[in-house]
């Protein structure tokens, strides 16, 4: 390994060179309390700007094994790292001058969701940490101007090292309350299982979000207050006692007047898949990690699903056994979502009637005097939903602001009234008595058939497959684009980022060419586990800017490939 001081020997040699000249400064050099990696040198100061890591050793760094040594601490400690080095990093980021991305210091900049990123790592085993950014290499025009680089490395990255990789650089119970949080998330998680529960929303929380394009809480929001009937405490290990709304598994309604919170609290649910960190108003509002957002997505792409739960025999003779299209209507689009979800280990559904296809939720009595059943090939999901607990342990959270007829079939009926839930089941039931419901009798379903071979690998095309993303909104691998745009749980362009790389991985590898699409994202996860996101992505280095989605949207990108 190099010295620091090799570097800035290197530095001083190349100073007005041509700017290719940088290449050499390519390797690992060791400075005082890290080790600095230049992984990849950009071609010119206007491309992308060049990847860099530092490597700090558990030695220096210093923080407690016992915080890195759990699944759920590391990432809430990784997740802490990026957040202070992103601080400091923006502050410098600039302030060497140069032409195109002269300068630049580019850091993961998280959410109000923590995730697990590329940007920062904790070897479990040994808590090494390595830290992952991009730099623009100074450049006057295409000269290089290493002086300006010897500001970013000798200077600036070492104050961000300094104050952000090393426990010493934190207050006495900043990192403790960080891992507290996490324990306490955890917990919570453990808990939703022993006690039959769907999703937890504490006492206290603030569901409303800054703005449409904030993710911050809202400034003088109502808080979060559970309906007696429907709460339950927990004795957390760092936090103590706490109580809120528990949603048991089964089918739960959510009514109320609009803008009175019905859609915020859903969304709040939807989002409490992932751990929030402290200050989000959302902190212990947790759901359980396999639930899944359905809704209408017409114009999908739909391959070989088998809908016949909810879609049976079309007027154009398709098999709805193994449906596809590549131009989804509302209806056969919700129902492919579903059976998708099921296939993908969802144990709740999470469904906003405003996003739904009207005709598959419900057939009111009169439409089906006019209409017969024998004459609509849809089986709409109030007729299912019962089916969809019992049989195979699904459970629902439906926001409904029109459709009485759920009342029947709901164990639960909440009401949003000016942003307080009230338990409302037996006034629904008594007043859904008045309105008889009553179904025709129904075959139980056939259990889905999950045996799809969807892909057929292209042998020694990897390299040459680019990966590009839209924001959250679309990826595109080798030219074909996939729509994310109502992947809803997807919470960061971190992830799509990732989605891409694990696309092109699955179009690259022969054997999948005879493997289900559950079989490949089992070996996806099997990767992951065992060698991390390196494995899928395959490159010489890891660069930052990668963040881990769940199985369930693995799943849902995989489906939205059009080829």
């Amino acid at each position: 390994m190099k010295r620091a001081q090799d570097l800035k020997e290197l530095l001083d040699r190349i100073d007005r060179r041509s700017y290719p000249a940088y290449k050499d400064t390519a390797g690992m050099y060791q400075f005082q309390n890290y080790v600095l990696s230049i992984d990849h040198v950009q071609g010119d100061p206007f491309a992308a700007p060049s990847k860099v890591s530092v490597i700090v050793n558990a030695k220096q760094a210093k923080f407690p094994e016992e915080y890195y040594g759990k699944t759920w601490r590391k990432a809430a400690l990784q997740d802490m790292l990026i957040r202070h080095f992103f601080q400091k990093a923006d502050r410098c980021s600039f302030q060497a001058k140069g032409s195109g991305k002269s300068g630049m210091i580019s850091v993961s900049r998280p959410s109000q969701k923590i995730l697990e990123r590329s940007a920062c790592q904790i070897n479990e085993k040994n808590g090494e940490i390595v830290f992952r950014l991009e730099v623009g290499f100074p450049a006057n025009g295409r000269t290089i101007n290493s002086r300006e680089l010897e500001k970013i490395l000798f200077r600036f990255l070492p104050e961000c090292v300094e104050e952000s990789l090393y426990c010493k650089a934190y207050q006495k119970n900043q990192v403790s309350d960080v891992i507290a949080l996490s324990d306490d998330q955890q917990f919570i998680r453990e808990e939703l299982k022993k006690q039959n529960l769907a999703a937890f929303i504490a006492n206290g929380s603030v569901l409303p979000r800054a703005t449409g394009v904030s993710d911050k809480p809202m400034n003088g929001a109502v808080k979060f207050a559970a309906p007696s009937s429907m709460e339950v405490s927990m004795q957390l290990p760092h936090a103590g006692k706490i109580s809120g709304m528990g949603i048991r598994k089964g089918i739960t309604l959510i009514v109320g007047g609009g803008y009175h919170g019905k859609s915020t609290l859903l969304k709040a649910l939807e989002s409490g898949v992932y751990n929030h960190i402290a200050g989000d108003g959302r902190e212990y509002v947790i759901t359980d990690e396999t639930a899944v957002k359905i809704r209408a997505e017409d114009g999908r792409s739909v391959k070989k699903t088998d809908i016949s739960m909810f879609i049976g025999m079309l007027p154009n003779g398709k098999d709805t056994k193994a449906f596809s299209t590549e131009d989804a209507s509302g209806s056969t689009s919700q129902a492919a979502n579903m059976i998708e979800a099921m296939e993908a280990g969802a144990e709740v559904f999470l469904i906003d009637e405003d996003t739904s296809a009207t005709n598959f939720m419900i057939r009111d009595e009169l439409m089906q005097r006019v209409v017969h059943r024998d004459f609509e090939p849809i089986t709409p999901f109030i007729d299912r939903v019962e089916e969809l607990y019992e049989r195979f342990g699904i459970s629902t959270i439906l926001v409904a602001g029109s459709c009485g007829s759920y009342f029947h079939k709901a164990d639960k009926v909440i009401q949003m009234n000016q942003y307080k839930p009230l338990d409302v089941t037996e006034l629904a039931k008594k007043e859904a008595s008045s309105f008889p419901f009553d179904p025709c009798p129904l075959k139980p379903a056939k259990t889905p058939e999950f045996s799809r071979m969807l892909f057929s690998p292209k042998i020694g095309g990897r390299d040459r497959m680019k990966v590009k993303t839209m924001g959250k909104d679309a990826v595109s691998v080798d030219r074909e684009t996939v729509d994310l745009r109502y992947v809803e749980q997807l919470a960061d362009t971190e992830q799509a980022v990732m989605l891409g790389m694990m696309l092109k991985y699955v179009l690259s590898t022969p054997s999948f060419g005879k493997k289900t699409l559950t079989e490949i994202v089992d070996s996806i996860c099997e990767t992951l586990f065992t060698k991390g996101m390196e494995g899928i992505y395959g490159g010489r280095y890891l660069p930052t800017g990668l963040a881990l989605p769940r199985k369930q949207e693995i799943f849902a990108c995989l489906n939205r490939y059009r080829k």
